[in-house]
């Protein structure tokens, strides 16, 4: 919690510039804007703001806590390059927004559409009037300040930098908070002859109108003077509840009764079919266990086609070992996802700590790779019962799936370097990715495996014969079902989804984590229920080769979640441009979607391996 006396110093920070059109952050100070006195200083960041391309510098802008200051000149720029009007120009038609911040809340503003009055963060760079080209250059700040009443010392920190306050500890001292911060921008054209005289942080006298007067639009030789207001109102909002108006923004609003009405519906449907399924089995093994073996030999056929698969139902699937390396790294961004989502939801990672939250799912990814290890390698002996390949089975669960995620980053890096972006992460941060994954994941990995080879293989509780039984041929293709199986568990989440994409995509705050925790839960309970039937429809029509189908059961969800990345980009992303842009979208869904058939997949094949496993250690076969 910050506190502030009267009269203390308050540093606005700037971060990197952003564009929905784009998706391609800039550093604030590419663009003319004015320069502190004591030069450019970047605040120290975590690893997920690095990530995500923040670049928080500080600025010119000073305020003093609980006064108000009316029209403060900060500077003139020289007169402007061919170059920098470009720039300019595309920035603005690019719709770029300047993001500011004081004591960690970013400037709102509101914008009137007819009737309704919508909140922003943010201020655009400029606007186009009659096919010229102004800029935003002069700042209307209002700061909302909660007055308390305390004790003791006073310690009012500003963003990096920290103002300490002696007071007397017997008295009681008043002292303020900063509970609001808003902007309403607008440019000016500032007197020559007036600024020409002024040094930074002098009044501007008559104090600016907004209203009247005209706008600055720019050419080139030009020069642009920048200033701005500030006012301070009191207000009785308290410093928990500071956030409210930024989570409450009409964007982010999450429909609340839809989103219940569909989880509902999906529950319902999933829960008639797993009764269903229940049902049927149960009679089955009813019927089969009272039969004696004379009437068993008789009956097989009639009763169900699974029991005559006993023979192969184990056999070793295709690919044994890239099975096994996407269910450790499936296992491993499922434990990753659950964890991060759960300690959102008790509110450990709030939008207050910028970054937290992917530098929470970095390092928990990073720890749970002695899980995937262990599951990988002893998943492994089972199916192969073969110990003596467990460390290159380990090494390759250790860099499959971050590998082929670095590739992705390392292709979609080249683009950012390419356009200059600030999204573009230095070869310092991805030297330093590489240390933490050889460092802290590799050998984490390699010692789950070793404990996997000291834990018990599983048994299957029949034999496998020697020689593959033929499959019968099927009406329809079994990939139809495969991929037909993913809708269900995509009804779980389409609609959360949306909300998802639109605080990547749209710059909108995301804090629903409790609700996204159940969505989240009920999904897992889908997969495993719709993997697990087709299982068993394979399995009664014959067709033993289950493992692979199980796994993509399931994991199809992923194909309908990059369908709606791309329904996505076509109709909510419609001022997406460029070339960069789109590839940047689409390597991040890919990415997104490869790493949710993993997670979504392996639960499904967990599940059908223990039902599998259940199904036929219940029935005596001889």
């Amino acid at each position: 919690m910050r506190k502030f006396a009267q009269n203390d110093p308050l540093f606005v920070m700037v971060n990197s510039l952003t564009s929905i059109e784009t998706e391609l952050p800039f550093g604030y100070y590419t663009l003319p804007y004015c320069k502190p006195q004591e030069g450019e200083k970047h605040v120290a960041e975590n690893l997920g703001e690095l990530l995500m391309g923040d670049r928080i510098e500080n600025s010119p802008y000073r305020f003093h806590m609980n006064v108000n200051e009316s029209t403060i000149f900060l500077c003139t720029t020289t007169k402007l390059s061919g170059e920098m009007v470009k720039m300019l120009k595309q920035r603005i038609d690019d719709l770029y927004q300047v993001n500011i911040m004081l004591d960690n809340l970013p400037a709102i503003r509101y914008i009137k559409s007819g009737a309704v009055v919508l909140p922003w963060t943010g201020f655009p760079v400029g606007f186009t009037d009659e096919k010229q080209h102004c800029i935003i250059n002069h700042l209307k700040f209002t700061v909302y300040v909660h007055e308390y009443q305390d004790s003791g010392t006073v310690i009012g920190t500003g963003d990096g930098l920290d103002v300490i306050i002696s007071g007397n500890s017997n008295n009681t001292a008043s002292g303020f908070q900063v509970v609001g911060f808003e902007v309403s921008p607008c440019s000016v054209r500032h007197s020559d002859d007036v600024v020409s005289k002024l040094s930074m942080y002098e009044k501007i006298s008559p104090p600016i109108d907004c209203e009247d007067g005209a706008q600055m639009c720019f050419k080139e030789g030009d020069q642009i003077s920048f200033s701005y207001d500030v006012s301070f109102v009191k207000s009785d909002i308290r410093w928990p509840s500071r956030w409210d108006a930024y989570l409450k923004m009409e964007g982010a609003r999450v429909h609340w009764f839809s989103i219940l009405n569909s989880l509902m519906v999906i529950a319902f449907l999933a829960g008639i079919v797993f009764v269903i399924f229940l049902r049927t089995v149960r009679r089955d093994l009813t019927k089969y266990e009272d039969l004696d073996k004379e009437t068993q030999a008789q009956m097989t056929e009639e009763l169900s086609g699974w029991k005559l698969v006993v023979g192969d139902v184990f056999r070793a699937p295709a690919h044994a070992k890239l099975l096994c390396i996407m269910v450790g790294d499936g296992v491993q961004i499922t434990g990753m996802a659950v964890v991060t989502i759960l300690f959102a939801a008790f509110g450990f990672m709030s939008p207050a700590s910028r970054g937290m939250l992917l530098t929470g799912m970095i390092i928990l990814y990073l720890f749970l790779g002695i899980l995937a290890g262990y599951v990988a390698v002893r998943l492994w002996r089972t199916i192969q019962s073969d110990s003596s390949s467990w460390r290159s089975l380990a090494w390759c669960v250790a860099c499959f799936f971050p590998g082929i995620a670095f590739g992705v980053l390392l292709v979609l890096n080249f683009l950012l370097w390419s356009s200059k972006s600030t999204g573009a992460l230095p070869i310092s941060l991805l030297f330093l990715l590489i240390v933490l994954w050889f460092c802290i994941s590799v050998p984490l990995t390699l010692l789950g495996g070793y404990f996997g080879t000291k834990a018990e293989a599983i048994q299957y509780p029949v034999r496998t014969n020697q020689i593959p039984r033929e499959i019968p041929g099927q009406k329809y293709p079994s990939w139809l079902l495969v991929l037909g199986a993913g809708t269900l568990p995509f009804g779980t989440l389409f609609i959360e989804l949306f909300f998802i994409m639109s605080s990547i995509w749209l710059g909108r705050f995301y804090y629903v984590f409790g609700f996204l925790f159940v969505v989240l839960v009920l999904l897992v309970i889908v997969c495993a229920e719709v993997s697990v039937v087709l299982t068993y429809m394979h399995l009664c029509v014959e067709d033993w080769r289950w493992w692979w189908k199980s796994f993509f059961a399931s994991g199809s969800v992923a194909l309908y979640v990059f369908l709606y990345a791309l329904n996505y980009l076509v109709f909510e992303l419609r001022s997406l441009s460029g070339s960069t842009s789109t590839a940047l979208y689409l390597g991040y869904s890919i990415l997104m979607a490869f790493s949710i058939m993993l997670a979504t997949g392996t639960i499904g094949f967990l599940m059908s391996f223990w039902f599998v496993h259940y199904l036929f250690s219940s029935v005596k076969i001889d």
